[in-house]
C-alpha cells in the first residue's frame, strides 16, 4: 500500500502511559524473559525490579504457564461467555474462593484491572437498587487513588493527570484525603504510626452529603501507581467501621497487592479487614494474558437471584469474560503459586527488603522510603520546575544499568516477582544506589 510505514517504524504505536518522543529517539526494547530478568534487544540482562508492571508475581516464562497456554488453545481456543460456559472456568472460580477470605465466594471475570473496577462500581450501585435503596447512588474515592483508566476508574481515581483532560467525569462522586504525610511518617518502616484518624475525613464527607445516598467507598489497601503509600496502623479498619454504621459497601482494589505482594494471599488477609468487594487482576495469570476477578459477598449476589429464573440478572459483561485460554493460564498460576508457596513467600524476605531499601536513606534527594511486603517506594525531592524529571532520569539510568525501575511523578515504585532471591535484592538496591548517586 503506497505510503504505508515499513514494519520497523516506530511511529504507528502511540505507546500509553509512555514519553513517546523521548522513547522513541532512544527505544527502550525488550525481546525475551525468563525467571527474574528480561534481556534487551542488544543483549543485556535486566533484573525485574517491578514484576513487568506489578503483575509478573511468579517470574516470566515459567513452564506450566506456557504449557497451559499451548494445549488449552489448542483443545478449546473461545467459548461464549453469555448464556454458555465451559468446565475450566468454574473451576477457576472455585480455586479462586478457596484461597479467598470467607464470606466473598462469588467471583466475576473481567479482563483487566480498569474492567474490575467498572464491574465492581456497577455492583455496588446495582445492589443497593436491587435491595429498593436506589437513592444511594454516590461513589467515594480517595485523593491519590488509582483505580484503572475507564470512566468510573478516573472519577473515583485521585490522580490529577489521570483526569484532567476527560471532562466532567461521573456526577456524584467525592474523594477522601490521602493519607499520605511526609512530616509525621516520613522513613516509616511497614505502616505508619500516624494517620488512622484520616479515615474520619470519610465522615466529613457523608455529612455533606447524606449517608444515605452513598453506594460504596473504594480504596486501594496499598495505593500502588501513586507511589506506594501505606495505609496507617487501624486506618483500614476505621474505614470498615464507619461504612458499617451507614450502610455503605467497601471495595478494595487489589489489583496490585492480590496474589501474595504483602506476604498474605490478599491485602484482605494480611490487614484482617474484610470488605464487601474485593477487584483483582494482574496476578491473576502472571500478567501472561489479560485477565481480571471481581469477589463479592454471598449477600450481593443473593440480592440479583431474585425473579424468574430464565431471566438475565445482571445486564453487565464482556466478550471475553472467563477466556477459556486466560483460565487456563490463571489456573497455572495458582498451581504456580502453591507449588512454590508464593502467595506467603514475601512474609520471608519482607525484612530483608526493608533493611535493603532503607539503606538508601542518606543518598542524595531522597526525602522518604516506604515498604510493605515485597513493595517498595523512593520519593526524591522534586527538580524545581521539572516535576518528574529527577525519577524519570533514575530510571534511564537504571535501565542502562540492568535494572527495570517503575517511576511515578518523583517516586521510584518497586515490586520484583515473587521469586526473588535475597542476593538479587542486594543487586537490585547496590545497582539503584548507584544510579541515584549519579543523578543530578
Amino acid at each position: 500500500m503506497a505510503g504505508a510505514p515499513a514494519t520497523n517504524n516506530l511511529e504507528a504505536f502511540w505507546m500509553p502511559f509512555t514519553a513517546n518522543r523521548q522513547f522513541k529517539a532512544a527505544p527502550r526494547m525488550m525481546v525475551s524473559a525468563e525467571g527474574m530478568y528480561y534481556r534487551s534487544a542488544d543483549g543485556r540482562a535486566v533484573l525485574d525490579g517491578t514484576a513487568g508492571l506489578w503483575c509478573c508475581n511468579a517470574g516470566h516464562a515459567r513452564p506450566r504457564i506456557v504449557e497451559a497456554l499451548g494445549k488449552q488453545a489448542a483443545e478449546l481456543d473461545y467459548a461464549p461467555a453469555f448464556q454458555m460456559g465451559h468446565p475450566k472456568v468454574f473451576e477457576l472460580a472455585a480455586r479462586l474462593v478457596a484461597n479467598m477470605v470467607p464470606g466473598l465466594d462469588h467471583v466475576f471475570f473481567t479482563n483487566s484491572g480498569s474492567e474490575s473496577v467498572e464491574t465492581g462500581l456497577k455492583m455496588a450501585l446495582a445492589y443497593h437498587r436491587a435491595r429498593g435503596e436506589g437513592g444511594r447512588f454516590r461513589l467515594i474515592g480517595r485523593e491519590r487513588g488509582y483505580h484503572g483508566v475507564n470512566f468510573g476508574g478516573i472519577s473515583v481515581g485521585g490522580i490529577v493527570n489521570n483526569r484532567k483532560m476527560f471532562g466532567t467525569l461521573l456526577t456524584g462522586v467525592d474523594h477522601m484525603r490521602s493519607t499520605h504525610d511526609l512530616e509525621r511518617n516520613a522513613f516509616s518502616r511497614g505502616e505508619p504510626e500516624h494517620g488512622a484518624d484520616f479515615a474520619d475525613d470519610l465522615t466529613r464527607i457523608l455529612a455533606l452529603h447524606d449517608p444515605s445516598t452513598v453506594a460504596a467507598v473504594i480504596v486501594e489497601p496499598v495505593a500502588g501507581s501513586t507511589g506506594v503509600l501505606i495505609p496507617p496502623q487501624g486506618y483500614l479498619k476505621r474505614l470498615r467501621e464507619i461504612c458499617d454504621q451507614h450502610g455503605i459497601l467497601l471495595i478494595f482494589d487489589e489489583v496490585i497487592t492480590g496474589f501474595g505482594r504483602l506476604g498474605a494471599p490478599f491485602a484482605v488477609d494480611y490487614f484482617g479487614v474484610e470488605p464487601d468487594i474485593v477487584l483483582t487482576a494482574k496476578g491473576l495469570t502472571n500478567g501472561v494474558v489479560p485477565m481480571g476477578a471481581v469477589f463479592v459477598q454471598k449477600k450481593i449476589y443473593d440480592a440479583f437471584m431474585q425473579g424468574p429464573d430464565y431471566l438475565i440478572e445482571f445486564f453487565h459483561g464482556y466478550t471475553y469474560s472467563g477466556n477459556p485460554v486466560a483460565t487456563a493460564a490463571a489456573l497455572a498460576t495458582l498451581d504456580t503459586y502453591e507449588d512454590e508457596g508464593l502467595l506467603t513467600r514475601a512474609a520471608d524476605l519482607a525484612q530483608h527488603w526493608e533493611d535493603a531499601l532503607h539503606s538508601l536513606r542518606d543518598l542524595p534527594h531522597v526525602i522518604d522510603i516506604r515498604n510493605l511486603g515485597l513493595i517498595g517506594a523512593i520519593e526524591l525531592e522534586p527538580i524545581a520546575g521539572e516535576p518528574t524529571r529527577r525519577a524519570f532520569d533514575a530510571f534511564v539510568r537504571a535501565f542502562e544499568s540492568g535494572l527495570l525501575i517503575r517511576t511515578t511523578g518523583d517516586i521510584i515504585a518497586l515490586s520484583p516477582p515473587l521469586i526473588i532471591e535475597t542476593s538479587e535484592i542486594d543487586q537490585l538496591f547496590e545497582t539503584l544506589t548507584a544510579v541515584l548517586k549519579a543523578v543530578d
